[in-house]
């Protein structure tokens, strides 16, 4: 029996993999890995496809020095720059998408934190929201969090709070100085994930090792994560990071495999960057992904809404979330 199927009967049947254990599918023939990982993806969540797309409604000067983005205020980037929308417009923006067929969306904010009047007005439209479409199901990406605000957004029916990790608790120095960690484990910390669960994932081609990829996946494990969004590095102009090599797609199949070893019943949910692979993400799919934001990211185009739409039906999945 060889590690792949030993560990993959392992997985089958209900015990976590160990870091070792996961750390000796690095080197595995890519093939038999991401076989075996859309072999688990069938039996823990079927054919359901998560299906998701996000406002971005508070864009740019961001205080934080976070390497990869091209919305802090420390690089010279060309991005749109914004205040927070008005009440109006992210309701109207939100009905956009909602009668277009999508009922899972996502409000994300630039910044560390947004103050207390953005929040209220946050709020005050999803509150609005929920209360004209009980179908509808909202999330929120506001960056650090209290806990008052967070039994807020629970109370008021919010899904999901995103907080992405980034990468392991060892690399993440490397990509931010200007927080910590230990802060963005505080928000998580502070979200029951139960009525109000926890989004959190990854950036992956910052220039973290396979063990921060694997450190990453078991610290998503420890929270009970279900939602983990894997974001492809694109290489933005004038930031720290503008001259990374791009992961090649074998590569992102593999941390997604992993991934689904790691993290057997989880939506393994393709991001930012999925426009860079050369199938717009056909073989992560193949490979244990069972999720996806769909539609343009924050600061960079995604793949088209249609094109999305056919890869999905052809492999056979069932999308969630939509009408």
């Amino acid at each position: 029996m060889t590690v792949i199927d030993k560990l993959k009967d392992k997985v089958l049947n209900k015990k976590q993999i160990s870091k070792e254990e996961a750390l000796s599918l690095i080197e595995v023939p890519l093939d038999d890995l991401t076989s075996a990982a859309d072999e688990i993806r069938r039996h823990f969540c079927g054919n359901s496809f998560d299906a998701c797309t996000i406002i971005n409604v508070k864009s740019g000067e961001c205080g934080e020095d976070c390497k990869f983005c091209a919305q802090s205020i420390h690089y010279n980037t060309d991005i749109d720059i914004y205040p927070l929308l008005s009440s109006d417009e992210i309701i109207k923006r939100t009905e956009d998408i909602y009668f277009s067929s999508f009922k899972r969306i996502s409000y994300v904010a630039s910044g560390r934190s947004v103050t207390n009047e953005e929040f209220d007005e946050i709020v005050d439209s999803i509150s609005e929201l929920r209360n004209l479409y009980d179908d509808i199901n909202l999330c929120v990406s506001l960056g650090l969090l209290t806990g008052s605000q967070i039994k807020i957004l629970e109370d008021i029916g919010v899904d999901r709070v995103h907080n992405n990790l980034e990468s392991s608790c060892n690399y993440f120095k490397e990509i931010c100085t200007t927080h910590t960690y230990r802060e963005k484990l505080d928000t998580l910390d502070r979200i029951d994930n139960v009525d109000i669960k926890i989004c959190s994932g990854g950036i992956f081609g910052l220039g973290e090792t396979f063990e921060d990829r694997i450190d990453l996946g078991l610290k998503l494990r420890e929270y009970g994560v279900k939602s983990i969004p894997i974001n492809i590095l694109n290489p933005i102009k004038n930031t720290p990071y503008e001259n990374n090599e791009i992961l090649s797609n074998d590569e992102v199949c593999r941390i997604i495999a992993l991934y689904r070893f790691i993290n057997p019943e989880s939506f393994i949910r393709m991001a930012g960057g999925r426009l860079l692979l050369p199938d717009n993400g056909r073989k992560a799919f193949m490979s244990g992904s069972n999720a996806a934001i769909l539609g343009d990211m924050l600061t960079t185009d995604g793949v088209q809404f249609e094109e999305d739409l056919k890869i999905i039906k052809e492999l056979g999945y069932e999308i969630m979330y939509t009408i």
